[in-house]
């Protein structure tokens, strides 16, 4: 293909061969050849590529991707980086950052979006990438490099700042961050931000913001930028003196107690895990992140732990001597807000890749890749075992907690369901390698205390950010990552209302994802909260105004169903258990996206955690209701600790 663009005088390289492409051609080439290994395998980093196209990347980025996609086609192979097309820029970012997530961190997607809002759209996804450490490659455009024509449209003036633009507010919410004023700066942008995204400890968002005018500029490229190259990911080894405190602390130990984390799943880990606490009867329970590090029904399993915990992790939390943290970064909901482990002798052994997670709660700090530090711990813990008393404690528990999910679990012929009961029926409906998703509202708790868990990717609930409108976006990720699996999206009316339009990228892409859609008239989280506060349920139902101006009135005629059906998807109304049972074998049987339409009553909640979540209460107030609510809450912070123990105790 010949050039028409006129000859750089400029090269990064003299005396090497080069390629004379535009700064976008050259990102596209280059993200196509980028490999990443781990443990011997190799393959592709980034997937594709999600995108919208507008005025800041239609001729740059957009035109890049038609090209590669042209010349592949012509070629009779497939693209160096697959183009999809998605409904909206933070969506976007949620499907390729559950598809990183599912595939364990080890493969990624690229998103482009043009200047603008469709740059700032991708904030929220930026900010749930990097918290979860999820890593995601953005690609905003950005204004004019030259500002030949500045101000131009959707451009911000600063009138103390000439070089600031939207894309700066990417800075706080990503790993790395760079903007390519010139064609010479991208090998050292892209090669940055690759660092950070195959870094199990770095990685998160990394945005490249790209000017609109060097987009289509062109540059002779050294053909050496678009060798493949492979990051490997590496499994940092714990000192063994470290590790030697490590099992002389948990040696100590009457009442130990593991917590797993998500660094469990993504290190591969599962199988350690479940070799030590089998070796040592040490029981485990999980964060929502580290929900299937353990497998359900494995005898040393007590579930979730934390304000959305089984009583039986909690009952065993507060009085363990030892805890032993893996892959946990000690969320507020883990720790049930610092409250859930109450044994004032209580010492801590945190193992992380992390070393900001490792110092958390005080203790030994362990800084090492999960799986690796599991297997050296079971060799130093040879000959520990937990007392039989205490074994039988745990497990008595389990089983008690078991008996209430299976209570709230059951179904009555020809009544209307609960959202325990739905919850219930995918989780004994679905096959065990099939996937449920879910991210906010009241389903993620319930999810955590009361699915059962037979597979260690059989779990995916965002809850680092939980972020309203994930679930679908995320869903079609997850389904993408793993084409052999069923994906169950657990979906409220409330997110559902943020974000329902990827269901037609999933059908676009004939991306088969099942979605329960449960409608139950409003926020159930957030009012069962607002309750719990004295606050009411003010503002938390979708109901017309009253005849005095307040919010509750009767219920909004809305049809989420009829609405799911415009956006291209199979829909069936549910109400009873058997017609549930019957939605799911056609949807499984079927091969388009399907949505399952269900109402609940919001007022029915999942059984008690028997802990707490730290969320002020109006310290004064002329509500009878806040002020009870200020009481108990009172009572909690009484319990409440700092929990920072010294390491050498």
């Amino acid at each position: 293909m010949v050039s028409t663009a006129p000859k750089s005088t400029e090269k990064l390289v003299d005396n090497e061969p080069t390629v004379r492409l535009t700064v976008a051609q050259a990102t596209v080439r280059f993200l196509a050849n980028q490999f990443v290994e781990r443990d011997g395998q190799r393959h592709k980093f980034f997937a594709g590529c999600f995108g919208i196209f507008g005025h800041g990347n239609v001729a740059g980025i957009g035109q890049a991707l038609l090209q590669d996609e042209v010349e592949a086609c012509e070629a009779g192979a497939e693209p160096g980086l697959k183009y999809v097309l998605g409904r909206n820029e933070q969506a976007m970012v949620h499907t390729a950052v559950a598809y990183a997530r599912q595939q364990d961190r080890l493969q990624a997607w690229a998103v482009t979006a043009s200047v603008g809002p469709g740059a700032t759209n991708m904030l929220t996804g930026a900010a749930l990438a990097t918290i979860n450490r999820l890593p995601v490659l953005l690609l905003p455009a950005d204004t004019f490099a030259t500002r030949v024509s500045s101000p131009v449209l959707q451009e911000l003036e600063l009138p103390s700042s000439g070089d600031v633009t939207v894309n700066d507010a990417f800075k706080p919410l990503s790993r790395y961050f760079d903007r390519v004023w010139r064609p010479e700066q991208l090998p050292a942008a892209l090669l940055g931000a690759m660092r950070v995204l195959t870094d199990p400890v770095e990685t998160g968002a990394a945005t490249v913001a790209l000017p609109q005018d060097v987009q289509a500029e062109s540059f002779d490229w050294p053909v050496s930028l678009f060798a493949e190259r492979t990051w490997h990911v590496a499994r940092p080894l714990p000192e063994r003196s470290v590790i030697a405190r490590a099992a002389e602390v948990i040696r100590s130990a009457a009442k130990p107690l593991i917590v797993a984390g998500g660094g469990v799943i993504y290190s591969g880990a599962s199988e350690a895990l479940a070799a030590l606490a089998s070796q040592t009867g040490i029981p485990v329970c999980e964060s929502q992140a580290g929900k299937g590090s353990l497998l359900h029904g494995h005898p040393q399993s007590v579930g979730a732990v934390g304000s959305t915990g089984t009583t039986a992790a909690n009952a065993l939390a507060s009085e363990a001597d030892v805890v032993i943290g893996i892959g946990t970064r000690y969320s507020d909901f883990t720790s049930a807000s610092r409250t859930a482990f109450n044994n004032p002798d209580v010492r801590f052994v945190n193992i992380n890749v992390a070393s900001l997670d490792s110092v958390k709660q005080g203790g030994i700090s362990v800084v090492s890749d999960a799986r690796e530090a599991l297997d050296v711990l079971a060799e130093s813990l040879g000959g520990y075992v937990v007392s039989d008393e205490y074994r039988a404690r745990a497990a008595e528990l389990m089983s008690e907690w078991n008996d209430t999910v299976s209570e709230v679990y059951r179904t009555e012929d020809g009544a209307a369901l609960n959202q325990n009961q739905v919850i219930g029926l995918v989780n004994t409906l679905s096959d065990t390698r099939d996937v449920v998703v879910c991210a906010a509202g009241s389903m993620p708790g319930d999810l955590h205390k009361l699915w059962r868990t037979r597979d260690r990717k059989g779990y995916h609930v965002e809850y680092g950010y939980s972020c309203m409108g994930y679930e679908i976006a995320g869903g079609i990720g997850v389904r993408m990552a793993a084409p052999d699996r069923d994906v169950f999206i657990m979906v409220g009316d409330g997110s559902y209302l943020m974000m329902a339009t990827e269901l037609v990228t999933a059908v676009q892409e004939g991306v088969k994802v099942i979605a329960v859609l449960v409608q139950n008239h409003g926020f159930a989280s957030i009012g069962g909260l607002s309750e719990s506060l004295g606050s009411q349920r003010f503002g938390t139902s979708y109901r017309y105004r009253g005849a005095d101006g307040r919010l509750d009135g009767g219920k909004l005629p809305v049809d989420l169903a009829a609405n799911a059906a415009s956006l291209g998807a199979d829909v069936i109304r549910v109400t009873t258990a058997a017609e549930f049972a019957d939605a799911v074998k056609v949807a499984k049987a079927g091969d388009r996206t399907t949505v399952i339409h269900v109402e609940t009553d919001p007022m029915i909640s999942a059984p008690d955690s028997h802990s707490w979540w730290d969320v002020p209460v109006s310290q004064v107030s002329t509500l009878e209701s806040t002020q009870q609510a200020y009481q108990r809450y009172a009572d909690w912070k009484k319990v409440q600790r700092p929990l920072i123990n010294p390491s050498d105790r």
